[in-house]
């Protein structure tokens, strides 16, 4: 079953934000836009977020890890570092 790690990015807010699902990315987005998971969440302070990047994973807990090492990171700079570069991607999946 494919899954991903997602991080949307929001210029209204100037921030991230970082997931991991099961759906399609674009379709999550989807969910999130649409306050499927409540007014008061996190990504329900925006209306602008986009898909910044995703890397698909081979199962739902890697993506879970993959998603939990980003935001163990607490680096903006190494979020923003993730945009097209598969080898950093590949380079989290090796040291998890």
């Amino acid at each position: 079953m494919k899954a991903y790690t997602y991080i949307l990015y929001s210029k209204k807010l100037n921030r991230y934000y970082i997931g991991s699902t099961e759906l399609e990315p674009d379709h999550r987005l989807e969910l999130h836009l649409s306050k499927n998971y409540g007014a008061s969440k996190y990504t329900a302070k925006a209306e602008d977020w986009i898909v910044f990047e995703s890397y698909q994973c081979s199962s739902i807990e890697m993506a879970r890890k993959i998603e939990r090492y980003i935001k163990n990171m607490k680096s903006r700079h190494f979020t923003e570092s993730l945009k097209d570069n598969p080898a950093k991607w590949d380079w989290i999946t090796k040291k998890i």
